[in-house]
């Protein structure tokens, strides 16, 4: 089985396309459960943020997943096959494992570095995990992915700035209206991004006054941050006391209209939503920073060299990740031939019981004792050293090489992967590498 993820992005498409494929979390979760359903597809999670939809997914065949992938995002987002065969992006096994943490370490955002993709994956890992589309093979990949994200955020540049695609907006604002001390701002919305935006502008000294559809939502948030709180209904009322609206809702129509700000003395709108939650007819009457502007105007705020040095981070980690995986791959025939050489041990043992019968339980204790120390013995160095081998060269099958040099029965093999021999394949994949079984320590 290998991984394959589909990806459309602001690298590939426009944030209108970006606002058609846009899903919550329900939706994305309803489409990893339909995904899993094909008889191509073992495992599904689906990723959407306002830079990007994509979905990851084991898969037993590399082109009959694609095509599932994409018609089943076709038929859930009502965006054509023919159109999402054109702007997705596809990375498959050692390119989908390096697509992950690039993500997860954001630095395929938009805003580079930014931190809030790493809280954005681990939503949509746990949202797989609660509908059960989530097995080994993604799980070990999303886990290793957040490690990496957080291992950027505190152990690099980009990562320790607290950079977000809210800062990146506030830049914007201030270089045309300068200071938000003292500014009133008004935060359409209480998820994630509108938190954070609430958040920053009240820490600059914003008055800030949440409005939300669900008013529970915007007095929680309010009283977070010792803000206000409006329902959605009282939106005009608020704006005509506001100097900035910042809106980031889950709307699929628009919030706020040219009309809606007409003799409003707002300095600016900043729409971080997708879809988007402004006309873009509201530029004609104030400064309008939306997710199209912030794409246009890139991102010079990182060196080279802060960028290169997080993608060296994320490199060895993929490397990192890779070796590991491969030399898992060699633990079931490892595994297979313990076994098959545990059970010669044990039938010579019998036999010699029939030959030897006048020798007392001490000494057919010591004599058993002897022989599997010996077998351990033997079998130790090459089991080790075939895994290190599938971990750094890649380019060869030593589960298969192994298979034949021992005449191992495949379906054995294949026995030793199921989920009942689990338990057992771990035990001696450990005792393995024990250097116990070298000392035989009395």
């Amino acid at each position: 089985m290998s991984i394959l993820v589909v990806s459309v992005s602001h690298k590939t498409t426009s944030f209108e396309v970006l606002g058609r494929l846009a899903m919550d979390a329900d939706a994305s979760a309803k489409l990893a459960e339909s995904l899993t359903r094909s008889e191509h597809i073992d495992e599904a999670v689906v990723l959407s943020t306002c830079n990007r939809t994509e979905v990851y997914a084991e898969v037993g065949r590399f082109h009959a997943g694609l095509d599932e992938i994409t018609e089943q995002l076709a038929e859930a987002t009502g965006v054509a096959t023919t159109v999402l065969r054109g702007i997705c992006s596809v990375y498959f096994d050692e390119g989908a494992v390096a697509h992950t943490f690039n993500v997860s370490g954001g630095l395929d955002s938009m805003v580079i570095g930014e931190n809030q993709i790493l809280g954005q994956v681990r939503a949509a890992l746990s949202g797989s995990q609660q509908v059960g589309t989530v097995g080994t093979v993604l799980n070990s990949l999303f886990q290793q992915g957040i490690r990496v994200g957080k291992r950027v955020q505190t152990e690099t540049a980009i990562g320790s700035a607290g950079r977000s695609m809210v800062t990146a907006a506030l830049r914007q604002y201030q270089s045309l209206a300068g200071s938000l001390d003292g500014v009133r701002v008004a935060v359409v919305g209480a998820g994630s991004m509108a938190s954070l935006a609430a958040r920053t502008v009240a820490a600059e000294g914003a008055d800030v006054t949440a409005v939300n559809r669900t008013f529970d939502r915007a007095v929680r948030l309010a009283d977070a941050i010792g803000g206000h709180a409006r329902p959605l209904a009282d939106l005009p009322a608020v704006l005509a006391g506001s100097d900035l609206v910042i809106s980031c809702t889950g709307a699929r129509d628009l919030v706020l209209t040219s009309g809606l700000i007409a003799d409003t003395p707002l300095r600016a709108v900043i729409d971080l939503a997708l879809p988007a939650d402004a006309e873009p007819a509201i530029a004609e009457v104030v400064p309008l920073i939306n997710l199209d502007r912030l794409l246009r105007a890139g991102d010079d705020s990182v060196s080279t060299a802060e960028v290169d040095a997080a993608r060296e981070l994320v490199r060895l980690e993929v490397h990192d990740f890779l070796a590991r995986r491969r030399a898992s791959q060699v633990t079931p025939t490892v595994v297979a031939l313990r076994s098959m050489a545990a059970e010669v041990t044990e039938s010579e043992l019998r036999r010699l019981d029939g030959r030897l019968p006048d020798l007392d339980d001490r000494q057919r204790a010591e004599i058993a004792k002897t022989v599997r120390r010996v077998v351990d013995k033997l079998l130790h160095q090459p089991t080790v050293r075939v895994q290190e081998f599938a971990a750094n060269q890649g380019q060869v099958d030593y589960a298969a090489a192994l298979r034949e040099l021992f005449a191992l029965d495949p379906q054995t093999v294949a026995a030793v992967m199921s989920p009942d021999a689990a338990t057992q394949a771990a035990e001696v994949a450990d005792a393995a590498a024990s250097t116990e079984l070298i000392t035989g320590s009395e």
